[in-house]
């Protein structure tokens, strides 16, 4: 099948989950709910209609080419949902009543029956005519990179993942891009690189590059022309302030909101910890904007004596025998994490941010990275690029990168993407997986020898009292 006839195929069938899942919520709302609000129905419909079809671009619902199964459901479940519960959240709020949820439910589980058939379907149809692609991986550093582009939704998009070494392509008799849809260049020297991107752009071949830390402190440059040159004017991260104002309001009324609905939550989640023996909270000194110390707020999750040895450890996921009952449970519903909320409130966080790093850690990275230091021009927050696009084991690089992505476009619709793109990856095992047994660190191993410690603790996207982020 022809390409465009193909793209044809998957459009119209975009079409109809669009128009399903916005009539099933008119029908919810038109047939059970307007008799209690005073605006047209048609006005919520349309309300919803945009934010299915934005939160479906932000999960990636639609990318039949990357993802499959699950993670489709998940996406398009999560996007269908939402707009229903926001709703529902906001008329308990502004009228202080509780609707018949019923009808909600039954809603939700109708969308969800027509989306695992529509991803079914669907995805059949693609994978039936989808032609994946040839990949070429031109390194000089592959440790990482060759790890990750061996999972599901990259191996799904390529046939073929050559790799070679930068000394090996220089040396290749024959031009070693003939036939490659795409390169992954890791590591690459720039005089190197610049040559390889030139023939790649030439010849319309995709490349993907890792940047460095000084590619991604230039893209929070701006124009600027003087002595008749074009220069980049880079400052430290200097948002506006209508821009904290509006931030720091969001902060306030989100972390209310949060505290009030789950507060029953909170009380019973401390108890639970609490007839386990020890304190129901976690307090750990945590670094923010301009390395300010902070005391941050979490349910422990962990024994008393988790650290009796004085050695901080990473958790190792379920088999980690430090974990209460109680703590395994809290853990993957993440209610360790609602006291912070109390944090947010406070001033001490942000809801969206850089993950704040505990002092004795973050000097250790700035032995090998100083400028893992550049994270800290923003506040720290619940969640974060890293929290959202890393896992737990990211390493403290490519983590920094994560965060400095962020820093240099600050923006209200930015951290509002990320507030909801954390909502899916929350249901995500992957996004919190656990390092080896008895390592004390996920980071690079060559750059911890050189710091001769064995006393190393990962920074991560997803925290506890042992050194979680």
């Amino acid at each position: 099948m022809r390409k465009s006839a193909q793209n044809f195929i998957i459009f119209i069938s975009e079409i109809v989950n669009i128009w399903f899942i916005t009539f099933t919520f008119s029908v919810c709302w038109f047939r059970y709910y307007t008799y209690s609000m005073s605006v047209p129905w048609i006005v919520p419909c349309g309300i919803f209609l945009i934010f299915y079809i934005s939160l479906i671009r932000l999960y990636e619902g639609f990318r039949l080419d990357r993802y499959h199964g699950k993670t489709l459901i998940l996406s398009q479940f999560l996007a269908s949902f939402i707009p229903h519960l926001l709703y529902y959240l906001l008329y308990l709020v502004l009228y202080f009543d509780f609707l018949n949820i019923f009808p909600l439910i039954i809603t939700a589980i109708v969308n969800y029956i027509f989306i695992v058939f529509w991803v079914y379907f669907v995805q059949k149809k693609y994978n039936k005519d989808y032609h994946p692609k040839h990949g070429l991986i031109i390194y000089s550093k592959s440790k990482g990179l060759m790890n990750r582009l061996t999972n599901d939704y990259i191996k799904r998009d390529f046939y073929a993942i050559e790799k070679m070494s930068i000394s090996t392509f220089k040396n290749q008799p024959k031009n070693p891009l003939n036939g490659i849809d795409v390169v992954f260049l890791y590591g690459v020297p720039e005089n190197s690189s610049i040559d390889i991107l030139q023939y790649c752009i030439s010849n319309n071949i995709t490349v993907y590059t890792i940047p460095t830390v000084n590619d991604m402190v230039m893209l929070s440059g701006s124009e600027a022309n003087l002595v008749h040159l074009p220069l980049l004017k880079i400052n430290r991260y200097q948002p506006s302030n209508i821009y904290l104002f509006v931030k720091r309001a969001v902060d306030i009324i989100l972390s209310l909101l949060g505290i009030i609905i789950l507060s029953p939550f909170m009380i019973i989640t401390a108890f639970l910890v609490k007839l386990d023996g020890g304190p129901a909270l976690y307090k750990q000194t945590r670094l923010t904007k301009d390395e300010k110390e902070f005391e941050i707020l979490k349910f422990r999750s962990m024994r008393v004596d988790a650290e009796k040895d004085g050695v901080a450890r990473l958790s190792t996921g379920d088999k980690d025998d430090r974990i209460t009952k109680v703590g395994k449970i809290i853990r993957k519903i993440r209610f360790d994490e609602l006291p912070q909320l109390f944090n947010i409130l406070k001033g001490d966080m942000t809801i969206v941010g850089p993950r704040p790093e505990r002092p004795e850690i973050a000097d250790q990275y700035y032995e090998f990275l100083p400028e893992f230091r550049l994270r800290l021009q923003a506040k720290a927050g619940l969640t974060g690029y890293a929290q959202v696009y890393g896992q737990y084991n990211t390493e403290p690089e490519d983590k920094l990168l994560f965060d400095l992505m962020y820093i240099s476009h600050p923006s209200l619709w930015n951290d509002l993407k990320i507030m909801f793109a954390t909502i899916k990856v929350l249901f995500i095992k992957d996004s919190t997986e656990g390092i080896a047994e008895g390592q004390t660190t996920a980071g690079d191993t060559g750059k911890i020898n050189k710091l001769e410690t064995t006393n190393f603790i990962k920074d991560i996207s997803k925290g506890e009292e042992c050194g979680r982020g």
